[in-house]
C-alpha cells in the first residue's frame, strides 16, 4: 500500500509539473505564460510569464504576436500622482545576461487590446514572442482565473493622447 501511495503522490507532482511548460530560442527560456480570464465582455486582457537568459549578453523582447486580438504590446506600470498607470513599452522590454525577467501583474506584461473573444478560464492560445538576439518562439499561454487584482492599487485606463 506505501508504494501505491507513493507512486499517486508522485504522479500528482508529475502532472503538475507538466502544466507549467518550458520554451527556448537560442539562450532564451520562457516560463510559465498565463493569462487572466476576462472579467464579462472586457475587451483588453493582459500575459504574464517568465523570461530567463542563459546568455552572455543582454537581450530584449521586442514585440509579441497573437490573432487572439486587434493589437498586441508590451507594456508596464507606472506610478504617477498615487495613481497607477498603464503605459507601452517602448524599445522592448530588456532581459540581462545571465538573469531573469518577469512579466507580471502590476509591473510588466503583454496586453491584448480589442480581444476577438475574451479569455475564458481553461483554454489557451499561441503567442509569439520575438527576442531581439535570440529570436522568435512561439508558447501556449494557458487561461486562469480571473480572480480580482488585490494589490491595492488604483488603475487610470484611459488613453493617453
Amino acid at each position: 500500500m506505501t508504494t501505491l501511495a507513493a507512486t499517486a503522490a508522485l504522479m500528482a507532482g508529475l502532472a503538475g509539473t507538466a502544466m507549467a511548460a518550458d520554451y527556448k530560442t537560442g539562450h532564451m527560456t520562457v516560463s510559465d505564460p498565463w493569462a487572466r480570464a476576462s472579467m464579462g465582455m472586457a475587451r483588453a486582457g493582459a500575459a504574464f510569464m517568465t523570461l530567463n537568459n542563459a546568455g552572455s549578453a543582454d537581450d530584449t523582447l521586442v514585440s509579441a504576436a497573437a490573432d487572439v486580438a486587434k493589437k498586441v504590446e508590451l507594456h508596464t506600470h507606472i506610478m504617477a500622482n498615487g495613481i497607477m498607470k498603464m503605459r507601452r513599452v517602448e524599445g522592448g522590454i530588456p532581459v540581462p545576461a545571465g538573469g531573469t525577467t518577469m512579466l507580471k501583474p502590476g509591473s510588466y506584461h503583454i496586453m491584448f487590446m480589442g480581444l476577438k473573444a475574451p479569455f475564458r478560464e481553461g483554454s489557451s492560445f499561441p503567442l509569439t514572442l520575438n527576442f531581439a538576439k535570440a529570436g522568435p518562439v512561439t508558447v501556449t499561454v494557458e487561461i486562469k482565473s480571473g480572480a480580482a487584482m488585490g494589490h491595492g492599487m488604483k488603475m487610470d485606463m484611459k488613453k493617453s493622447n
